[in-house]
């Protein structure tokens, strides 16, 4: 989940609580008024009728036209002294005048005169308008929430993401940053300390490992560069034993195996001599390049001494492809494809090669298995443990297609496992 919706998440749920609790509060409270106001004036109109029953004036007119009814009626001291001198309902009642049944609020009072004659008075006012305004009130608040609702979130979203510009703007620069690459300058134009802070560290942790990135090259290909001479001097060394005829058998054979190890320290030793030099930009001359005569060129040499293991290789060509790139750089990527498809297939397997205007293609058997292709064109992966390999030869392929602005797309179709090579500014099909 991303940060603005997690924020947005939280603020919601905390502004829709808040709001809830304020538009119960606020509803009660305007009815409580509403009902007060009618309270007082019943109040009122009850005082009024009382005073002129005990003067004994003229008691006013049950039909006022405003609706307004009472009863006067006597009652007895037991029934005054066991009901409440005073109480409010909300009751129906029959308005003569309309001959009809209406709510309306009702005021229910107890009196005694001099004599001590208790009486009980009944004063109502139809609440008609009453429930017309409970609902105005209540339609009306409900549309206010809403609306400050959805204000207050999408305000505080724009804020938000307003503030956090800063972030989203070096997150995006980070996704695009490639250590060893021309990257994108990140500019600094905030004002807020925090963003300053988190923007020179994210700078200065850059250029350092962009510094150790450039110590590494140069560290890995003055190594490689310094052992290629002992190498050399130790192989030469060790063939001459070997042609010497007092060396025993078992002593040949130890000597034999020592070989074959400075045999592959040596592969890998130049592997990682070109990777360098790739890496440091020293093949900078480009030209077009004919992969279609690059592969004819190399097929019989891998077809002949792959020979004994019986794979069977096919090659279509519907088009010429034409790469602009170096052509030492052009003649690495197409070798070492072709010896990882013998390599790591199976015998009596099969290579499939399909040569488009757009596309290099090459697939071929193996395990049965899918690899992991977001580990394959890592540095020293061996996915099948191949005897001999030096687990590079994907990573020079990698490399040689950053270089030359190339991509290389891995699948695992139809138990083969195959490989394409295309320019980045053509997504055509196979």
């Amino acid at each position: 989940m991303k940060l603005i919706s997690h924020v947005s998440l939280r603020l919601s749920i905390a502004i829709t609580l808040i709001l809830s609790i304020w538009a119960v509060l606020f509803y009660f409270t305007m009815i409580d008024e509403i009902n007060d106001e009618m309270d007082d004036s019943l109040e009122d109109y009850s005082e009024t009728i009382i005073i002129r029953a005990l003067s004994g004036e003229q008691l006013p007119s049950k039909n006022n036209g405003s609706n307004n009814q009472y009863y006067l009626t006597r009652i007895s001291e037991e029934t005054a002294l066991s009901t409440p001198n005073i109480s409010y309902a909300d009751s129906m009642v029959y308005i003569h005048e309309k001959r009809e049944t209406e709510p309306a609020r009702i005021l229910t009072t107890i009196f005694c005169n001099e004599q001590n004659e208790y009486f009980k008075l009944v004063v109502s006012a139809p609440s008609i308008e009453k429930a017309d305004l409970q609902n105005s009130i209540f339609i009306w608040m409900i549309i206010l929430y809403v609306t400050l609702l959805l204000i207050i979130i999408l305000l505080n979203i724009f804020v938000f993401y307003r503030s956090m510009k800063p972030l989203y703007y070096l997150l995006r620069w980070l996704d695009k940053y490639r250590i060893g690459h021309k990257n994108e300058e990140l500019v600094n134009n905030n004002r807020i300390t925090e963003f300053n802070k988190l923007y020179d560290a994210t700078i200065s942790y850059a250029r350092r490992n962009e510094h150790l990135f450039e110590q590494q090259k140069r560290f890995i290909g003055n190594a490689s560069h310094e052992l290629q001479t002992p190498l050399a001097i130790c192989r030469n060394r060790l063939e001459m034993m070997m042609e010497d005829e007092n060396v025993t058998e078992k002593q040949l054979e130890e000597l034999a195996k020592t070989h074959q190890t400075l045999e592959h320290i040596t592969k890998l030793n130049k592997s990682l001599l070109l990777l360098s030099k790739i890496e440091n930009d020293q093949f900078a001359d480009v030209q077009d390049v004919c992969i279609n005569d690059i592969v004819k060129r190399y097929i019989e040499d891998y077809e002949e001494v792959y020979s004994y293991r019986n794979i069977h290789l096919s090659m279509q060509e519907t088009g010429k492809l034409v790469f602009r790139m170096n052509e030492m750089l052009a003649s690495t990527l197409v070798t070492n494809l072709l010896k990882n498809a013998f390599v790591h297939n199976r015998d009596d397997g099969s290579i499939e090669i399909h040569i488009s205007e757009t596309r290099f293609h090459i697939g071929n058997t193996g395990v049965q298995e899918a690899l992991n292709p977001t580990k394959i064109f890592e540095r020293f992966y061996k996915g099948s443990k191949q005897e001999g390999s030096t687990g590079l030869g994907l990573s020079i392929i990698d490399s040689i297609c950053k270089i030359s602005e190339l991509t290389i797309d891995y699948s695992f179709t139809d138990e083969m496992h195959c490989f394409d090579v295309y320019r980045k500014d053509i997504h055509a099909g196979k």
